[in-house]
């Protein structure tokens, strides 16, 4: 489900919203403009009108579906009605839950389906299907009544509250549309029934009411529209009251008495339950003093407020609250809300003062550059001065970004600000306004004489010091916070309490002001933001007001607080009329100028246009004429390409002979050609015989090293194995020759040992050294003699290694003389073959020499026979038989020109491939060398 917001104007699109799955039924928008609320069967969605984007979201069981959910007029309550009879209230900021309504009795327990509100936002009225309607008081958070409707009403099917312009926004007329079709306005008060409208068979379908409830539009089941005016319908509702002032009279025969007096001097209003506490309160003051009454009445203000009481309010807490401040200042300025006269207003259009606004000041908001664009244009058709007021964009963009969503409002606070809080600016105009500059630098001078000569010594006069702050109204230098706080003062007091502003707020900056020298600073100071106090300076305000001189004192010029008039806005003419007609008809003469330039400015681009045509007609003439004349060069041209299609058929004609001579010399270049393939090809024969004699050597080269690298390493194999048969039965030897020496030792050692170990312990010492170096030398002569016989074994060895690089030296010198051989050889050939080549070439230029020449001689042999063949053309069977032999001799022709292409690539191919084997040829022996 996709919500459209749609610009009501220009009928523009301005967003879409997204988030709904099922379909919206209900859509309800905040007193201020800011947030909407839109319901659908299974959700409800808070959006920012601001952004059109989706702040909160209440989701809720599937069981337990959505009713209606809606804003309180005049507050930031939220109502959410489920359809189980639960009803909570919701804080709109925070969306914390405020209260929830108890449950109705039993003994009427309906099922609501329908509700309204009271525009003062205290009572609701709910009903279902039933004859019963429930009013519920908001304040007490209790049921208060049941109203029970006719036995004809089985369902209620709308209600709505009939506004009254006298009743404080306490609505006491209630209308109920229910089943039959019949709306029936009720007095909640006194339930009684006031009037209806519909009938059984003209019923209503769905009605509205207007906003100050002069007509009611209903839908008729039949698809017609009705519109009903109240005032026709009863003379009860909307009923003025009797002026509270009235004369009293005496009777000369009658005392009065206190209660008599008291009837007499009762409002006049219209007597309802609300009201009766407030008529004894006016009857006390009455009787105590009939100024206070009057002073009373000027303090009253629509919607039941009371301007002192405000005043009160705001001196206690410093502002007014968020929520009732937008309520607050409508009410405090008295707005008359005139919607036909601002239509027509805006009916005009963007004025052309303000055409091109976004250049001078760029919004990056188009929404807010669109309303800003409509308010000053709006007030430029209202009063003619505020097209040429350079600083009107300054002064109400602050408004228009606060009540951007309600335009209407936006104008009527810009132009009561301009009617009331800036009086006497215009009178010197375009300039600033000089008596109001002077009436700030006096009250400046009175309370801060040396911060005013600080501002003389430095050259900065009122313009720089408290202009800016006036023709931005304090927009530039303040937060929104502190702006609005500003303004809840200054629209609660008399108009003069800006002009205090501006001196209260040099003096409470009066620290850095006096600590700037520079121009420069003066200027950076009042146009942006600085580190004060906004109540500081309010109260400086408060005090300026009353310590200030009655002869200096700005209220003494400027004149009270004067609202809007309802129907029609006022004329505004406080201005030089003079200056601004005379800027109007500068205005008028410049635009006279401008259309006579751009009168002029077509008349030349006519006159250049007239010119362009004019050439693009001559361009085109002089392209045809290039035309024709590229036609007749193409047909000459034609007729000359036939004339040598003429002559080139009698050439055929007369080269018939010469075709069969060329035929002749063809067949002979082909048998030559021939037997030089027949030689080439034995040639190729020859060196592919040498290629692989070639190859045959160097693979029995191969061979031969490979099988003496074979026996090599069989000799070496024999080698090794008698070594270690020698070794081993060296070792074998050694073993016997050594056991046997132990053992004659052993027995010699046993003899000496039984004989002589008594007595002859010397000898045996002896005995013993002679053992161990025989012992020795036995050793040593092993040694030397396996050392004999391995030097041996390597003298043989290398003499066997000599040998055979004697025999491989040998061999490769043989293969050297070889490959030196047939290296000479294939360059002879080589030699022969270039020679060969080059003798052809050169045949073959001597042969197209003379095929030029006989060209030649055939082309003077034609020219001769051109006139005789053209004496032999009118011949009929001649001329038959000519054609008949030009057809084959063009097909001999054909058939000779493919034999000679033919033969001409076979010959280009062969000698690329002589030339490709010739230069193979210079490379092998290069190759196999290395």
């Amino acid at each position: 489900m996709v919500l459209t917001c749609l610009e009501t104007v220009t009928k523009e699109l301005v967003s879409w919203m997204r988030g709904h799955e099922s379909s919206v039924f209900s859509i309800s928008v905040h007193a201020s403009g800011k947030y909407a609320i839109t319901t659908s069967s299974d959700t409800a969605q808070l959006w920012d009108l601001d952004t059109f984007q989706r702040k909160r979201k209440l989701n809720i069981l599937q069981s337990v579906g959505i009713q209606k959910v809606f804003f309180l007029p005049l507050s930031n309550t939220i109502l959410s009605c489920f359809k189980d009879n639960s009803i909570f209230a919701w804080e709109c900021d925070t969306l914390f839950c405020k209260y929830q309504l108890p449950a109705p009795p039993e003994s009427s327990s309906i099922l609501y389906k329908v509700f309204a509100v009271t525009r003062d936002g205290r009572v609701l009225a709910a009903g279902g299907k039933s004859n019963h309607l429930h009013l519920w008081c908001l304040e007490a958070k209790q049921l208060f009544r049941i109203i029970q409707m006719p036995t004809k009403v089985r369902a209620i099917r709308h209600l709505e509250f009939l506004p009254d312009s006298f009743d404080a926004g306490s609505n006491q007329a209630l209308g109920v549309l229910s089943q039959d079709g019949i709306m029936r306005f009720i007095n909640i008060q006194t339930c009684k029934l006031l009037f209806e409208i519909g009938s059984l068979d003209e019923g209503i379908s769905s009605s509205v009411i207007s906003p100050h409830g002069r007509y009611i539009a209903c839908v008729m089941e039949n698809g017609s529209l009705n519109i009903y005016s109240v005032q026709a319908l009863t003379q009860e509702i909307n009923k003025p009251p009797p002026p509270l002032v009235k004369v009293i009279e005496d009777l000369p025969k009658r005392k009065l008495t206190s209660g008599d007096f008291k009837m007499k001097v009762t409002s006049g209003r219209v007597q309802r339950p609300a009201k009766s506490k407030e008529n004894k309160i006016q009857t006390r003051i009455l009787k105590q003093d009939l100024t206070g009454h009057l002073e009373n009445k000027e303090n009253e203000l629509p919607d039941g407020l009371n301007k002192k009481r405000l005043q009160i309010l705001l001196k206690g807490y410093g502002e007014y609250p968020t929520k009732y401040r937008m309520f607050i200042w409508r009410s405090l300025l008295q707005l008359p809300e005139n919607h036909t006269a601002f239509s027509s207003l805006i009916d005009k259009g963007v004025h052309m003062a303000f055409l091109n606004l976004q250049r001078k000041y760029p919004i990056k908001s188009r929404k807010l550059l669109r309303v800003l664009q409509r308010t000053l244009s709006a007030l430029a058709h209202w009063s003619a001065i505020f097209s040429d007021t350079p600083y009107l964009p300054l002064l109400a963009f602050p408004f228009v970004k606060l009540f951007q969503n309600n335009q209407l409002i936006c104008f009527e606070v810009v132009a009561t600000l301009i009617t009331n809080w800036c009086q006497h600016w215009f009178e010197y105009f375009p300039n600033p306004p000089i008596n109001i500059l002077s009436m700030i630098e006096n009250v400046l001078a009175f309370h801060d004489k040396e911060l005013l000569q600080h501002f003389i010594d430095r050259d900065v006069t009122s313009q720089l010091y408290a202009w800016p702050l006036l023709e931005t109204v304090f927009s530039e230098v303040l937060t929104r916070e502190e702006w609005l706080k500003l303004f809840d003062n200054v629209f609660s007091n008399h108009p003069s309490f800006l002009l205090m502003t501006v001196v209260a707020y040099n003096i409470c900056s009066r620290a850095p002001l006096l600590n700037c020298d520079r121009k420069d600073d003066f200027e950076y100071f009042f146009h942006h933001r600085n580190n004060l106090d906004i109540s500081v300076v309010i109260r400086e305000v408060y005090h300026l007001m009353d310590t200030t001189p009655a002869d200096i004192q700005p209220e003494r010029v400027l004149s009270g607080f004067v609202a809007l008039t309802k129907g029609q806005y006022p004329v505004f003419n406080q201005y030089p009329k003079f200056i601004v007609d005379c800027q109007t008809q500068e205005r008028e003469r410049i635009r006279n100028d401008e259309l006579d330039y751009l009168r002029e400015r077509q008349t030349v681009k006519n006159m250049q246009a007239e010119v362009d045509q004019q050439r693009a007609e001559d361009e085109a003439w002089c392209q045809k004429q290039e035309l024709l004349h590229k036609a007749e060069e193409t047909r000459r041209e034609m007729l000359l390409h036939e004339e040598e299609k003429m002559l080139q058929q009698r050439q055929r004609l007369a080269a018939m002979k010469r075709e069969l001579k060329i035929q002749e010399m063809h067949l002979q270049d082909a048998a030559r050609r021939r037997l030089l393939k027949l030689q080439q090809d034995q040639q190729e024969m020859e060196l592919r015989r040498l290629d692989d004699e070639i190859e045959r050597k160097v693979n029995m080269r191969d061979r031969e090293i490979a099988t003496t690298a074979k026996d090599l390493e069989m000799r070496h194999l024999e080698l090794e194995s008698q070594k270690r048969l020698y070794e081993k039965n060296l070792t074998r030897n050694q073993e016997t020759v050594a056991k046997e020496m132990r053992e004659d030792i052993d027995a010699y050692r046993r003899k000496v040992d039984l004989e002589e170990r008594s007595f002859h312990r010397l000898i045996e010492a002896d005995q013993t050294q002679n053992q161990k170096a025989q012992k020795l030398i036995e050793e040593n002569l092993a040694k030397a003699e396996q050392a004999c016989l391995n030097t041996d074994w390597q003298i043989q060895a290398l003499q066997k290694q000599r040998w055979s690089d004697q025999q491989r030296n040998e061999s490769y010198r043989e293969m050297a003389k070889l490959l030196r051989e047939n290296r000479r050889k294939e360059i002879e050939v080589l030699n022969a073959m270039m020679q060969n080549e080059a003798k052809k070439w050169k045949e073959a230029e001597e042969k197209d020499f003379q095929l030029k020449s006989a060209k030649k001689a055939s082309a003077l042999s034609d020219a001769s026979r051109k006139w005789f063949l053209e004496k032999e053309i009118d011949d009929a069977l001649e001329h038959a038989e000519h054609i008949h032999n030009k057809v084959s001799l063009n097909q001999r022709k054909m058939q000779w020109d493919t034999m000679e292409r033919g033969l001409l690539e076979r010959v280009r191919n062969l000698r690329q491939r002589l030339t490709a084997q010739a230069r193979s040829r210079c490379q092998a022996p290069h190759l196999l060398a290395t």
